[in-house]
């Protein structure tokens, strides 16, 4: 019989005070899953708890730097002590600079693979010694449509995402045979406060310009939402998706499917 079920599982999505991270967590734990996530600062740390808790979910939230090895060594042995053993990885915290290539600098270029491919990277490498003791595990790295497509001013997230989607089917390669499966979600654009202004009307009540190019490149006509991810990662986290090892999952409407709707009169 297919499971789903996450009953006595534990799972630690990183960066997931908010937004999709938020969602995938609140899927896991509708599944069953303990909930452990990370944040940079107190701040942020606290909001996220009071967040979890108004939906009814007992989270348990740490300050740790995913791109600093040794606070995610600590951050694992905290969570193994207090919850148990690390099931489930959500590789989810990363940023976006939105830069042209030559006005970018180095630094910036690396502050973001830092956090996006070498995050992930320090976070799997810490859990796997313990998935391998316990007979198997689960690893999701979220990435991206630019892990397919390049995109105007995100070299430094192209290039990121498409060595997390390689490190992901490396992942899957070097550690499968120790029942540990490594997939990817690749999310589409994703409704969120941040991009709630790319979705607004415009004063003479058009759309805007960003919002009306997704929509003609997405087949379901419309931007996801942080939920529509919260599936996908409980199948990729379940029982369920035992013998599926270094896929990455687009949940992204049909866009990478789908040239582009045709302009009227041609």
């Amino acid at each position: 019989m297919v499971s789903f079920d996450l009953t006595g599982k534990t799972a630690l999505v990183t960066g997931a005070a908010y937004g999709i991270g938020f969602a995938i967590a609140e899927g896991l734990a509708g599944a069953g899953a303990k909930i452990a996530f990370n944040c940079r600062s107190q701040k942020n740390l606290d909001a996220a708890l009071a967040a979890y808790a108004a939906k009814g979910i007992d989270a348990h939230g740490y300050i740790a730097d995913v791109t600093g090895e040794e606070q995610v060594a600590s951050l694992i042995a905290q969570i193994e002590e207090e919850l148990g053993g690390v099931d489930i990885l959500v590789n989810n915290a990363g940023i976006i600079k939105r830069v042209p290539m030559t006005d970018m600098t180095a630094a910036e270029f690396c502050q973001v693979v830092d956090i996006d491919l070498t995050g992930p990277f320090i976070c799997a490498k810490a859990v796997i010694p313990g998935m391998i003791a316990r007979g198997g595990g689960k690893i999701i790295n979220i990435c991206s449509m630019t892990s397919e497509l390049g995109r105007e001013t995100v070299s430094a997230y192209a290039a990121a995402k498409g060595g997390l989607k390689m490190l992901t089917r490396n992942i899957a390669a070097e550690y499968g045979k120790y029942n540990i499966q490594c997939n990817g979600i690749g999310p589409g654009y994703i409704a969120t406060p941040q991009t709630a202004p790319l979705r607004e009307r415009q004063p003479d009540g058009s759309m805007h310009p960003f919002d009306e190019f997704i929509r003609a490149r997405t087949p379901a006509d419309r931007w996801g939402e942080a939920e529509d991810l919260a599936g996908p990662a409980v199948f990729l986290a379940s029982p369920a998706s035992d013998f599926v090892n270094g896929h990455i999952l687009y949940v992204d409407g049909g866009l990478l499917a789908y040239i582009g709707r045709q302009p009227a009169g041609e």
